[in-house]
């Protein structure tokens, strides 16, 4: 397996590569400039997986893959939170935040030995196989929903919902306008009864739409925090065990 760090501090490659050969991967090449990273990329054969700092000495590594398409799956290790979104959009692993943890690193190359596995067995996960049959191309999903207001019955687009979320063994709705609404199912049926590329079930309490999200915050033990536009009170953080398709809904 190929590995390369891009990291324009030198203390900070060499311990990271440290770090690497206590997991059992070596990282022979360190670069540490974005023209030192296109130069060696488009004259050698892409590694299986990049380590990449954001911030190198001569500007953002997101210009690397404005010159050119890379074929590596890529960990971020930055000491910055605020280009996350960006770079979920590319073929990353994971987000790390510096100083590097351990049990986090371990993390992010576990989650990518397991990835490369299932290409090399030529494996569908579960999730897919969930997927495919119980969202087949045809199926219908609910574009509106109806809401008991006092005595009268109001029509909601679902567009229109921030987000669904459980709270004292109830199930409510809030709208991009921040209106509140108790809804009559589970978060369990609306899960099942709304769009996969517009809903995404974040944790045990919120279903949240794509468009709802503000911002993604970096947190504890790889996992995510999400701003909505509207205001909600509760913390709302993607459970690690939701991360890695969470980063692949959003791509």
């Amino acid at each position: 397996m190929i590995v390369l760090i891009i990291e324009d501090e030198k203390p900070a490659a060499r311990r990271l590569s440290r770090m690497l050969l206590a997991l059992g991967l070596e990282a022979k090449t360190m670069l540490h400039s974005v023209e030192e990273s296109l130069n060696w990329l488009q004259n050698n054969e892409h590694p299986d997986l990049i380590f990449l700092d954001i911030q190198l000495s001569d500007g953002l590594s997101f210009e690397i893959f404005e010159e050119i398409e890379v074929k590596s799956a890529i960990i971020f290790t930055t000491a910055y939170d605020e280009y996350a979104l960006k770079a979920f959009k590319l073929n990353s692993i994971d987000y790390l935040l510096k100083p590097l943890d351990e049990d986090e690193l371990k993390f992010a190359v576990t989650t990518f030995q397991e990835r490369q596995q299932k290409q090399v067995n030529g494996q569908i996960d579960l999730d897919t196989i969930r997927n495919l049959l119980i969202n087949p191309i045809d199926r219908k999903f609910k574009k509106r929903l109806t809401v008991k207001v006092g005595q009268h019955i109001k029509i909601i687009n679902t567009d229109e919902v921030a987000c669904f979320y459980s709270e004292n063994k109830a199930t409510y709705i809030q709208t991009s306008a921040n209106r509140n609404y108790t809804l009559d199912n589970s978060l369990e049926y609306w899960q099942e009864e709304l769009d996969p590329e517009k809903f995404f079930r974040v944790n045990r309490t919120f279903i949240i739409h794509l468009n709802a999200i503000k911002d993604i915050i970096c947190y504890a033990n790889s996992r995510f925090k999400l701003i909505l536009h509207s205001s909600v009170e509760t913390e709302i953080i993607v459970s690690r065990e939701r991360v890695k398709d969470f980063k692949n809904w959003i791509a």
